[in-house]
């Protein structure tokens, strides 16, 4: 009898919990099923800059009020923020740092009063003081439980995206799609329902996506990914020079790049996925700027696989830095010039991209 009992009780449980599971996960459906507001905007460096020591304000910066105010009156709707994993965390599975976080939630709230989405973006290239995620003390879960320390803290609010890490590189697919799946796993352990953006290998390059290396592709290794709520798109990112790193004076191989968004275009739409292109940039060459205004053209013509596209970069400490988008002045650089007409409609109002199929 005693034995019925218990078995009728666990049995209940059970039915209870997968309820709950459902109603959870339909919750978040519903929430991710939604159109939203294209995300159209502009990167804005500084608070990754200076390595992981040095003084704030000495070493690196956070966006000011007149850098947020001048993305948001040219037709922005968000903005992606770099920012340091170890400043955040100063030592692996210890609490957040205070003061860190503090700069970093009253840029978030300095973004929102603008009407800015900020994309949140731990910029360390799959590292952590200098070691590989995967390698030694830096584990997959070391990696996880910062997200899950970070998940609760923008929990719920749909202007803050979640981008688990900028460019991996030096790891293989398959540590990094550990890695990605486990930081998932553990944002949605806390109750977070913010949208996460994961990169892929190799600087998450559109170029990259299908390169069969060890470890596998992007491309087959991705496709297993699992979000139990359902609300995710990849992060790419796709620069026009010679070796598509950003780092050149000219953009000679843009006719490649869109080449290479369009297949992964392909890909995103078979497989039922989204994608935001999270770089793309370039100097003031005349071929960068019309590869700039051939790139955006592209990515908002494809807006029921990608979300938006935000340019490499902004920023107040850039001073004469070639690829900048931030005037030094009132004037804008040629290259928001050549991208305003693609943050907004013909009529000037922020689009609108399509619900997410995953």
């Amino acid at each position: 009898m005693i034995g019925r009992c218990l078995i009728n009780a666990l049995n209940a449980a059970l039915a209870t919990a997968s309820i709950l599971l459902l109603i959870w996960t339909g919750a978040f459906t519903a929430a991710s099923a939604r159109e939203r507001t294209c995300l159209r905007g502009v990167n804005i460096a500084g608070a990754e800059f200076g390595g992981y020591e040095g003084p704030y304000g000495e070493s690196y910066i956070y966006p000011t009020d007149a850098t947020l105010a001048w993305a948001a009156s040219r037709k922005t709707t968000v903005i992606r923020l770099p920012f340091r994993w170890e400043r955040l965390q100063p030592e692996l599975y210890a609490a957040l740092d205070p003061a860190e976080l503090a700069l970093l939630k009253q840029t978030v709230a300095k973004a929102k009063q603008h009407n800015l989405t900020t994309i949140l973006d731990p910029h360390n290239f799959a590292e952590y003081r200098d070691v590989k995620i995967g390698q030694g003390s830096v584990t997959v879960e070391a990696f996880a439980d910062f997200w899950r320390k970070l998940g609760p803290e923008f929990s719920g609010d749909p202007r803050v995206l979640y981008l688990l890490m900028n460019e991996p590189e030096g790891v293989t697919a398959t540590t990094w799609f550990k890695a990605a799946q486990a930081a998932i796993l553990a944002i949605r352990g806390v109750g977070a329902d913010n949208l996460v953006l994961i990169p892929g290998t190799i600087w998450t390059g559109a170029s990259h996506w299908f390169d069969d290396l060890p470890g596998g592709s992007n491309a087959d290794v991705f496709k297993g990914i699992a979000d139990p709520a359902n609300n995710f798109a990849f992060d790419i990112h796709q620069y026009l020079d010679a070796d598509f790193s950003g780092r050149n004076a000219t953009c000679p191989r843009t006719a490649d790049a869109l080449k290479a968004l369009q297949a992964v275009t392909i890909w995103m739409r078979q497989s039922g996925f989204q994608a935001h292109l999270g770089e793309f940039g370039g100097t003031a060459s005349p071929d960068c700027l019309n590869g700039l205004a051939k790139v955006a053209a592209y990515i908002n013509g494809e807006s029921d696989v990608w979300i938006g596209w935000t340019a490499w970069a902004a920023g107040d400490w850039w001073g004469d830095y070639a690829l900048s988008l931030q005037p030094q002045g009132s004037i804008d650089t040629p290259q928001m010039t050549a991208l305003k007409p693609f943050l907004t409609t013909s009529d000037g109002s922020p689009a609108v991209c399509g619900a997410a199929p995953n």
